[in-house]
Formats: C-alpha cells, sequence, structure tokens
C-alpha cells in the first residue's frame, strides 16, 4: 500500500475553518493512498500554555511542564479527526503515548529513541487515516515528555523513517525554504532544491522553517523532506537528494535574534579549563554555538555564544565556574545575533570570507566573534545591526550572484 505522511503546523489548524479544509485536502489524498497526519498544536495555544505555567511557578518542574505543553496536540488531532468523520471517512487520533513513541527521559528536549508501528499500520490496514500528535512521545517508565520546539516535524520524519518512505511532506505558513528571510528581505527567492547539510545549517543558524533534528533524521535515513505550504498545491522545497559541487555557492543567508554572549575573564592558565567549563554547562543541558578563546600570558578569557533561552541558567553556571577557576570575572551580553552565509565550497573559497567582512565593514558593522565551517561563516553583531547586515549580505552575495540561479536548475 502507499502510504503518505503528512504533517502540518499550528496555522494549519489554528481555526475550525483551517481544519476543516485541511480534512477536505485529506479525505481526497486517501482515495489513491493510506494517510498518516502529523498535527502540532492550534497556533499561539503552547505559548498560552507556557504563560500560565510560568504565571503559577518561574521555575515550573520539568516534568509538569510537559504534562501541560502536551495538552495542546491533543485537542489538535481530536478536531481533525472528527472533521474527517463529518465527510464520511473512517479516522482515528493517537497520543505520542498511544502512537508508542517512545523517548528518553530528557523532559522539554526529549530524544525519539523507537517507533512500534503496529498499531499505526493496524489502522491503516483497517482503511483509518490515522492522526498523531506531534511533539510529543513517552518513556519506558509511561511518562510523557516533549520533544521541544519544532518536535512535530521530529514526529512526522521520524514515522516516515519507521515506515521506510521515501519522502515526508511538512505543510506550513510558508511555500518552501527562501534564501533569506522574505519579511526582511524583499528580493529572498524561494529555493527549489537543497542539501541535508545546507538545510541543517540553515535551521541551526535562525531559519525556523525546519527543525535541525528533523533534517539530522531525514538524512540518516535517506528521507527527502518536501517543505510546502498548507494552503496551495504549490510545488515547495525538496530537502537531500541534492549532488554536491566543488563550485562555491552561496545558498542562503541566515539571522538569529535569539542568542546571547557570555565571557569568563581572567581565568588562570591550565590545560583542563576548556574541559572543566564545558563539562559544567553540558551537565546542565545546554548546547553551546561558537566559542572563542583568547591567551595572555598566563591567563585565558572563554567566549561563547548560546541561545537566549538557556542564558539565565548558563549565566548562573558560568558564575560558578569563575568561582571554582579562580577567574577575573564574567561578562555577557543577553542580546546579540548572529548572521550566517551558507553554501557548500565556503571553507576552501577564501574569497567568500573576505567578501562577507568586506560587505559588513562597508556597513561599518563590528564583528564580535567569527565562525567558519566548510559550508557556514557566521558572524556575531550587535541586534541594532543585524537586519542591514543581513540584507547587504544577501544583497552582494546572492541578488548579484548568477551561480545560485544556475545551482536551482540542475
Amino acid at each position: 500500500m502507499n502510504i503518505i505522511v503528512k504533517k502540518y503546523g499550528g496555522t494549519s489548524v489554528a481555526t475550525v475553518e483551517r481544519i476543516e479544509k485541511i480534512a477536505k485536502k485529506v479525505v481526497e489524498l486517501k482515495k489513491k493512498n493510506k494517510i498518516i497526519v502529523v498535527v502540532s498544536a492550534p497556533a499561539g495555544m503552547t505559548n498560552d500554555l507556557l504563560e500560565k505555567a510560568k504565571k503559577i511557578s518561574k521555575t515550573p518542574s520539568k516534568r509538569e511542564l510537559d504534562m501541560i505543553l502536551s495538552v495542546g496536540e491533543q485537542v489538535s488531532i481530536s478536531l481533525l479527526s472528527m472533521a474527517i468523520q463529518n465527510l464520511g471517512e473512517k479516522s482515528i487520533s493517537f497520543t505520542g503515548w498511544q502512537a508508542s513513541i517512545l523517548t528518553n527521559e530528557n523532559y522539554n528536549k526529549a530524544k525519539i529513541k523507537k517507533i512500534n508501528i503496529k498499531r499505526i499500520k493496524k489502522e491503516l490496514e483497517k482503511d483509518n487515516v490515522v492522526i498523531l500528535a506531534g511533539f510529543q512521545g513517552v518513556t519506558k517508565k509511561n511518562e510523557i515528555t516533549t520533544l521541544g520546539r519544532g518536535g512535530s516535524d521530529i514526529t512526522a520524519t521520524a514515522v516516515a523513517a519507521a515506515l521506510g518512505l521515501k519522502e515526508v511532506d511538512i505543510c506550513t505558513d510558508v511555500n518552501g525554504v527562501y534564501t533569506s528571510d522574505p519579511r526582511i528581505v524583499n528580493n529572498a527567492k524561494k529555493i527549489q532544491k537543497i542539501s541535508y547539510e545546507e538545510m541543517l545549517e540553515m535551521a541551526d543558524s535562525g531559519a525556523k522553517v525546519l527543525h535541525g533534528r528533523c533534517v539530522e533524521l531525514a538524512a540518516k535515513n535517506n528521507l527527502k523532506i518536501h517543505l510546502r505550504s498548507s494552503f496551495t498545491e504549490e510545488i515547495g522545497t525538496i530537502v537531500g537528494g541534492v549532488k554536491n559541487m566543488e563550485k562555491p555557492i552561496i545558498k542562503g543567508i541566515t539571522l538569529s535574534k535569539n542568542e546571547s554572549k557570555i565571557s569568563i575573564k581572567g581565568i588562570p592558565y591550565s590545560i583542563n579549563v576548556l574541559n572543566t567549563i564545558f563539562k559544567e554547562i553540558a551537565n546542565e543541558g545546554i548546547n553551546i554555538d561558537l566559542i572563542v578563546e583568547n591567551k595572555v600570558k598566563d591567563e585565558i578569557d572563554i567566549s561563547f555564544t548560546l541561545s537566549k533561552n538557556d542564558f539565565e541558567k548558563a549565566l548562573c553556571v558560568s558564575n560558578k565556574i569563575k568561582e571554582k577557576l579562580k577567574a577575573k570575572n564574567v561578562e555577557f551580553n543577553e542580546s546579540v545575533s548572529k548572521i550566517s552565509v551558507i553554501g557548500y565550497g565556503i571553507k576552501s573559497n577564501p574569497g567568500i570570507a573576505a567578501k562577507v567582512f568586506e560587505v559588513l565593514s562597508n556597513e561599518k558593522i563590528p564583528i564580535d566573534m567569527v565562525s567558519c565551517s566548510e559550508i557556514k561563516i557566521s558572524c556575531i553583531v550587535s541586534k541594532e545591526h543585524s537586519e542591514i547586515g543581513l540584507k547587504k549580505l544577501h544583497e552582494k552575495l546572492i541578488e548579484k550572484n548568477k551561480e545560485v540561479e544556475k545551482y536551482e536548475n540542475l
């Protein structure tokens, strides 16, 4: 049987009218296919639930937080199932635990360990549309967990991979991946095809259209992702199945304003300094992005960036590390921005880095930190300079670069 897995985001199920439109699309698809639909909570509901939790407690229990945050998806799956049944089709909705989506015990950021697809397959054989709650799972101790923001993308990709499918549809309120944020850059272009590696870098650098873990999972299982609009039949962006080329191609330029920077200054030098610092931070479940070490005589300064969501926790840990290592002080900037230029061949073509620095210099935008990999250059800049930097880099590196168009047509 031909099985299709489709994921619909929060805006797609935000109102009764939109849920009914999705139901009609699903019923039409079911005429020739077996359908599994993964849905998010209605737009805004997760934020509302989180806000209520924070009113009760500034530091709520992670377990209890997952209990309340998993509620939104249950609303979506039940309403969509009702809408499909009203159109005369059979459907059944499952929460994460009912669908046997087994995760580890890392509340709020759980990772899927295994999906027992027997029940899902059984319902498909009964000719049911199977509707799954995204974003959530269950531990082996029957504790409810959530996968973190954007977790419904991960659920859909994991289910498609478990079923051995070749493609998964991620339907959202945008019609594909763009070369930059079209809300900021007017001339941003839709990308037709993009590699897993490039998409992963874009997702991790501020492009919010796909969850990075979803892309990792797809790459491991050689599963193509078709990112497309929930509201039109227009072809979107295909992630995966792209051949890498030696010629440098700038595929996208992203901006993340959700960054913080912390510096631990004047640390007496020791071979174990980095190990001590980042082991302490890792023990708190904090992911670090850019790291810069500066050694002066017998002291070193360590600066690093991280998600603003982890800033308070990271600052607390950094102050403890300062005391432990007898550092002089801790400096921080809670709100910085990261601009990233992404594409194959960047590291092996120094002219690209030089162009990035030239563009920012011409705009008198100071660069605080820099990181360079094979396919990405990231610059930490002040929040006030971030949007103009993004626009100018897009103008000089993409809008005036015809190689992008050649690559798109392959």
